[in-house]
Parts: structure tokens; C-alpha cells; sequence
């Protein structure tokens, strides 16, 4: 997600704002920059509104206040995980398993396996916000903010698990085998209760809010905090991309190449992503461990700082509900657990069994928020470089929040002081994979406007590459703000349709967990060529099949093939 979503002040207002990470370029002529100031002019009123209503916060005891937004996205979470029985814990193992394929058959419906649909979804979350949201987060609500983070993302799960089940399940295939799910398919059906014209209302304002977040803030906010980052660590105004013109050649290149990935679709999308992703998770957290672990003595402290400040912060009653706020916001802003915007590309996956991939997708908040972030904090907080205490006197100074990627890159120095160039690559890295997952995210929008046709798709995805290349060129600041806003207008609608359909999913996860219980769920997997012959074997041989547990053939409505490949009937087989 986009990472200029940062707090204010503790003693404020706790709502995001479009205050970019790194300072960006300057326009490189008199003329984009009239531009720039004009349209900022234009939305800035419009932008302003808007905050202020979906970023509204209640005041609190001690000083402190609780943004609408977070709280919604909280008490969803709860909710969420009470109603499934904690169903983040109790499936956890199941959802490893399933993400490996072991439950999988190639020729199910749909078009990326579970690990690409994973790994895409992903790409959309892991962003610039795990490595400066986190830092601002830590000044802002001081090291017990972590311990927050780590519950709202540990809540986050059952609430993906909920929405991804949904974008699965309401899913169609389109005539050319692409796949067209999430929010767009299921919110028509939570919403017709209360007649088609509301329904179509709500799911409309979805649409719009998402396809607009994807070119704002899933793309030319993430092309401009590249920019920013490589030309900050090439020399700035002097360097290689101080010129004039740098901007317009960098923006140029990067438009070229997602407009490489993202011609094929989401197969495309989804085979770069389930190679980036890995790469850039696991080398990420080697990078934290390897300066965790070069500072081993300051680890049982640092652990200590976590607990005491999540618990008994300095302020009292005010820091102590600042703190959990500070967290809670960071973790919702980061894993987008609720808004909508994950089962999109969730929905895609090729299975018979919509539950299947909610198993799946409540690792996301896990990986993002649990691990990922996390180990950022831990990073920052036991290197305890100069600028994250003094980012902390900062905040209490009445400052604001620091630059979140400076106490990141501070932190790593302390081991390696090679590592902001590391640092831009990682940001390049993690910015490209953000905007080709949000490049389909706003194309489903499109299609939701437009239909599914390939012309339509075509032109939305050069809309989609032209606003990279601009998004080098110009911040538009108000823009992205507004974009911010609708994003979070997501979760409102997204949330409130998944209330209604909430019996629906649990039906589908009873019937999933009761067949893996009697041994009714294997279903054929990569690695099981060689039983399925034995069973044919078998077959051939005795003309029976082995009997699997306290499964039935005869009473199962199989066919012998589906029976051999350890299929089960199930209504969703049907869809």
C-alpha cells in the first residue's frame, strides 16, 4: 500500500497524511510545474472535505484521538475472528498446505495457482509502507506500537479470510477463461436485499474509489517515491538524475516495463509477482536479522521496550490509548485487511472450493504485518541509531513524525553503511510490484464500468502506464490525498456487504473443514502422479478402488476418475 498514509502528531488528529516519504523532484520545467499547482488548486478543496469525513477521529481522554476508519477496520477484525472461532489459528496449518498445492488440480477453474494468487495479492501490501510506515509509527507511538501492530495483524487475518472466501465464491468466468471476481461480484448479492438500485449504487461507489486508488496511490505515488529514492541516492540535484529531463527518461523506463507485465494480464502479473515476491520478503528479513542479530545483546531490552511501552507508556491513560491507536492504524494501513482490495486478485485462483483460497489469503496480514513489518520495527528499534530517538523527541516536541524511510536506512547503516543504495533497490522493487497488482485491481473497475472486452482493457491499461510516466514527473499532492480517502471509503462499503454474507461463508468453511476431517478433500496435486497410477492400477486389476477413511464412492456421487483424483462433490463444483 501507499506509505505517504502516515500519522500526525499523537496529541492530534491520528489521520493519514498524503505527506510524501522522500522530497520530491522538482518539476523539471516552469511549465509541469504550473500544471502541478493547478490541479493541486482544483482538488485540494475537494480533497480536504473528504479527509476530514473519512479520516474524522474522536477525541479521547489525555489528548489523544481514534481516526473512525481504524476503528471500523478494528472492530471488523474482532468481529470477524469471533464469529469463524479464530479460524486464523485453528486453519493456519491447513492454510500452509493448501498454499503448496496439496489440496490443488491444475485443470480447476480459474487462471494463477494459490501461490501466485498469494504472492500477487501481496505484492499489492508489501510496499514502502513496511519500511517507512513502520518507522513513523515507532516516533510517533514509541516501541510498544509494535505489539499492536502484531494484533491488528493477527485480526486482519480472519477478516481477509472472510472477504477472499467471498471473492472466490461469487466469481465468473468470462468466455475467453479470465476470471472476473471480488467486491464487484459479491456486494451486488450482499446489497440486492435491499433492492437493485442501492446495490448498484454501493457497489459503484466500490469501483470508483478502487480504480482511482490504483492510479493515484498504486501508481503514481509509487513511480514518483522511486524516482525520488534513486535520484536521492545517485547525488540529488547534482547526480545522474538531477538533469533536466532525468525524470521524464526514468519514468519512461519504468512505464515501459510495467507495460511489458502487464499486457498479459494476470497470469503475467502473477509470475512476476510469485518470483518478486519471495525474493524480495525473504531478502528483506535476512537484511533485519543480519542487524538484529549484530546487535544479539540489545534483543532481550529491546523486547522488554515493547511489552512496557504497549502496556504502561509514559502518559498514562492518553499514551497508553495513543499507543494502541498508533499501532492499529499502522497495521490496518499496511495489510489492507477489509477494504476490498485483495479478493480481487484472490479471486482468480484456480479452485472449485472459494473457502480454499480464504485459507489461503489470511496468511497475507501474517506475512505482511507479523513478519515484515515487524521486523522492521525490531530493526529500528535494537540498532536505536541517533534519529529514531531523536524522531521520538521530535514527536513530543509537537514536530511531527519523522521521514520514515531515514530511520529505516539509519538502522541498517548501523551494520552496513553501503545501505541506502540496497535501500533503492529494494524500494524500486517493492514499488514495481505494487503497481502492476494495482494495475489489475483498477482494470476489474474498468470492466465493471466498461464490461470485459479487449479493446476497453487496452485503453485503460495505457491510461494506467501514461499516469506512471507523470507520476515521475509531478507529485499532485491533493490528488493523492483524495486518492488516500477513497481508498479508505473502500473498507466502509467492502465491510458493511461482508456483514450480510457472513453465514455464507461459514457454510462454505464447515463443509471444507468436515471434508478434510473424513478424508474427502484430497484433491490431486503435482506431486501424486505416481498414486493416482497405482490407484488406476488397481483399479484395472481388481476393478476396485481402495477405500480412503470413512469415504464412499457410491455414496459419494463421484465418478470413479474423480474418486481416483480423491475429488468431492461439493455445490460450489457446480458454479
Amino acid at each position: 500500500m501507499r506509505a505517504g498514509a502516515v500519522c500526525g502528531s499523537l496529541g492530534g488528529m491520528l489521520t493519514p497524511q498524503a505527506s510524501p516519504l522522500l522530497t520530491p523532484p522538482s518539476a523539471d520545467s516552469g511549465a509541469l510545474k504550473s500544471v502541478e499547482d493547478a490541479v493541486n488548486g482544483v482538488f485540494g478543496p475537494f480533497a480536504d472535505w473528504l479527509g476530514a469525513i473519512v479520516f474524522y477521529a474522536i477525541p479521547l481522554p489525555g489528548g489523544t484521538s481514534l481516526p473512525i476508519v481504524v476503528l471500523w477496520l478494528v472492530a471488523a477484525g474482532i468481529i470477524i475472528s469471533t464469529y469463524f472461532g479464530f479460524v486464523q489459528f485453528r486453519a493456519f496449518k491447513l492454510a500452509t498446505e493448501v498454499v503448496r498445492g496439496k489440496f490443488s488440480r491444475p485443470d480447476d477453474p480459474g487462471e494463477i495457482t494459490h501461490f501466485q494468487a498469494l504472492s500477487s495479492a501481496l505484492s499489492g501490501t508489501v510496499g514502502l509502507g513496511n519500511i517507512a510506515g513502520v518507522g513513523a509509527a515507532l516516533a510517533l507511538g514509541g516501541a510498544g506500537a509494535t505489539f499492536w501492530m502484531i494484533v491488528c495483524g493477527l485480526l486482519g487475518m480472519a477478516t481477509k479470510f472472510a472477504e477472499c472466501t467471498l471473492g472466490v465464491k461469487y466469481r465468473t468466468v468470462n468466455d475467453d477463461g479470465t476470471v472476473s471476481g471480488g467486491p464487484f461480484k459479491y456486494l451486488p448479492v450482499a446489497f440486492g436485499r435491499f433492492g437493485k438500485a442501492p446495490a448498484a449504487i454501493l457497489t459503484g461507489i466500490f469501483a470508483i474509489a478502487i480504480f482511482f486508488f490504483g492510479v493515484g496511490g498504486g501508481n503514481m505515488f509509487q513511480a514518483n517515491q522511486t524516482f525520488a529514492q534513486a535520484r536521492q541516492v545517485t547525488g540529488g540535484d547534482d547526480g545522474y538524475l538531477g538533469s533536466d529531463g532525468s525524470a521524464f527518461v526514468f519514468g519512461l523506463a519504468l512505464a515501459a516495463l510495467v507495460g511489458a507485465v502487464i499486457l498479459g494480464g494476470i497470469k503475467s502479473i502473477a509470475t512476476v509477482t510469485s518470483r518478486l515476491v519471495p525474493i524480495m520478503g525473504i531478502g528483506y528479513v535476512i537484511a533485519c536479522l543480519i542487524v538484529i542479530f549484530s546487535n544479539i545483546s540489545h534483543i532481550p531490552s529491546a523486547f522488554g521496550e515493547i511489552i512496557s511501552g504497549a502496556f504502561s507508556p509514559e502518559a498514562g491513560l492518553g499514551g497508553l490509548v495513543g499507543v494502541l491507536i498508533v499501532g492499529f492504524q499502522r497495521a490496518a494501513f499496511s495489510n489492507e485487511a477489509g477494504l476490498g482490495s485483495a479478493p480481487i486478485a484472490h479471486s482468480a485462483v484456480k479452485t472449485t472450493r472459494p473457502v480454499s483460497e480464504g485459507f489461503v489469503a489470511l496468511l497475507e496480514p501474517f506475512i505482511d504485518t507479523v513478519v515484515i513489518c515487524t521486523m522492521t520495527a525490531l530493526t529500528i528499534i535494537i540498532a536505536d541509531a541517533p534519529s529514531f530517538r531523536g524522531g521520538i523527541e521530535q514527536v513530543k516536541a509537537g514536530e511531527g513524525a519523522p521521514d520514515g524511510v531515514l530511520l529505516t536506512s539509519d538502522a541498517f547503516e548501523t551494520f552496513l553503511p553501503q545501505f541506502p543504495v540496497i535501500l533503492t533497490v529494494m524500494v524500486a522493487l517493492f514499488a514495481f510490484s505494487t503497481l502492476i497488482t494495482w494495475s489489475y485491481y483498477g482494470q476489474k473497475a474498468w470492466e465493471y464500468f466498461f464490461g470485459h472486452n479487449r479493446t476497453g482493457i487496452l485503453i485503460y491499461k495505457l491510461i494506467f502506464v501514461t499516469f506512471t510516466l507523470v507520476g515521475t514527473l509531478l507529485t499532485f499532492g491533493k490528488v493523492l490525498e483524495l486518492t488516500d480517502s477513497f481508498l479508505f471509503i473502500c473498507g466502509f462499503v467492502n465491510l458493511l456487504g461482508l456483514y450480510f454474507l457472513l453465514p455464507e461463508i461459514k457454510k462454505e468453511m464447515n463443509a471444507y473443514l468436515a471434508d478434510r476431517k473424513s478424508g474427502r478433500l484430497y484433491e490431486l496435486g503435482a506431486a501424486d502422479e505416481a498414486e493416482l497410477a497405482a490407484i488406476r492400477e488397481q483399479h484395472d486389476n481388481t476393478g476396485e478402488l481402495p477405500r480412503m477413511e470413512s469415504d464412499n464412492l457410491h455414496d459419494s456421487g463421484l465418478s470413479m476418475e474423480d474418486r481416483a483424483r480423491g475429488g468431492t462433490r461439493h455445490p460450489g463444483d457446480d458454479r
